[in-house]
């Protein structure tokens, strides 16, 4: 089956789930078409987001088969600057916090490319990755990382161990909003950990996510959109307590968790309880906050699709920047189709020649906007806007000009 709906939360296992906002039915945003033969069979599947009054997780409920979603997979992160930038600290700040030697582990959960573990082998730690994309661990593989080419769950967990040993810190980077059983994957977590080790997860930051109104990064495979207090409650579903919370500006602002054994670190660490308070007090855990998130997302659709209905009766020509699984969301749901922007451009060699799905604009090289020189480039990778621009800086000296969508669309 691809496609089931659940019925309880995913962290408290309530039933107590309100729909707030309604994307429309989308395709998946990674499923990226070859051929126009393809337009008329796509499928899509229903976008709804809920919210949980019984721990404040946001969620999806549809849920497509991973199978479908990652066993080959088009997100690659070593393409980005910021990323590889992002990687270095990181890595930094997880051997300095553990005291990492050679005689340590570090497994990545959902390694990717293995660009991240990269920056631990650089510190001399000994490092493995589990990717469930066969594609994207050949990559790894071959830049010498060991990775494992499997799900991450409780079972997997145990059988790494069995393998290789305890993991000082297990890292999940940008995977946990994927998973459908959190509190097997969070058990896996602990199965693996050596008993001082830590969990490491970053994640976007809901409140971001609502402050600005970052709709875009709601798609299937993003099941999970997370607060402090529903990772808090997490963790104490499965006998974690948070050590230390960083907030990251990476993705739009995001959250880096360290989490160990309860009998080792005690209660969550006051520096988590007092954002979780905080959240309280802006509202994050009453569903009224959602509900008018959700009028502000109607708000960008109508300013979004009036700019640029007026640029093009005005005769200026339009152009993406990006093809992002949220840049894919983003001209769904606001209808933005090849009449409107006929074409998006983008480094990774997976998604140039290829068409976005449901809209269908065609993907090209960077270099397609030198060549034809449009008017503006609306950026849908926008988490990378600075980078991107600063990438394109003949384009600019050209006169050409650069849209941000969100939260609300602005010219430079």
């Amino acid at each position: 089956m691809i496609h089931h709906k659940r019925t309880a939360c995913r962290v408290c296992g309530g039933t107590d789930l309100r729909m707030f906002l309604a994307l429309g039915p989308t395709p998946l945003a990674n499923s990226f078409l070859s051929c126009e033969s393809g337009f008329d069979n796509e499928p899509s599947y229903p976008l709804d987001v809920y919210f949980c009054d019984g721990c404040s997780l946001v969620q999806l409920l549809d849920v497509i088969d991973p199978e479908v979603l990652f066993r080959d997979y088009i997100y690659v992160t070593g393409t980005s600057d910021t990323i590889a930038k992002h990687n270095v600290g990181y890595a930094q700040a997880v051997v300095d916090m553990l005291d990492l030697g050679p005689n340590d582990t570090v497994v990545e959960v959902a390694s990717n490319d293995g660009s991240l573990l990269e920056r631990f082998r650089d510190h001399g730690v000994r490092t493995l990755g589990v990717e469930p994309a066969t594609n994207i661990a050949e990559m790894a593989r071959a830049k010498g990382i060991e990775t494992v080419n499997e799900f991450f769950n409780g079972e997997t967990a145990l059988s790494i161990r069995d393998s290789h040993g305890p993991a000082k810190a297990v890292i999940g980077n940008n995977v946990l909003a994927h998973v459908d059983e959190l509190k097997d994957f969070f058990h896996g977590f602990k199965r693996l950990l050596s008993e001082d080790g830590l969990a490491i997860v970053e994640v976007p930051y809901l409140g971001e996510l609502l402050d600005g109104l970052e709709y875009d990064t709601i798609y299937h495979e993003h099941l999970c959109y997370f607060s402090v207090n529903s990772l808090i409650r997490l963790c104490d579903e499965v006998g974690l307590s948070v050590a230390r919370i960083d907030k990251v500006p990476v993705h739009g602002g995001s959250l880096r968790v360290y989490a160990g054994r309860r009998q080792l670190y005690g209660p969550h660490a006051d520096q988590a309880l007092d954002l979780a308070e905080r959240e309280k007090e802006l509202g994050m855990t009453s569903f009224q906050r959602y509900a008018g998130f959700a009028e502000r997302v109607e708000g960008n659709r109508a300013a979004i699709r009036s700019l640029l209905q007026d640029l093009k009766s005005a005769g200026k020509t339009v152009a993406g920047y990006g093809a992002p699984a949220k840049g894919n969301t983003l001209l769904n749901y606001c209808g933005i189709d090849t009449s409107l922007i006929p074409y998006t451009v983008d480094k990774s060699d997976l998604k140039v020649g290829k068409f976005t799905p449901g809209m269908h604009l065609p993907v090209l090289e960077p270099s397609a906007l030198l060549d034809r020189q449009p008017d503006y480039v609306m950026i849908l990778a926008w988490n990378f806007a600075e980078e991107i621009m600063k990438q394109q800086n003949e384009y600019r000296a050209r006169g050409g000009k650069f849209i941000i969508p969100v939260p609300e669309p602005q010219v430079i």
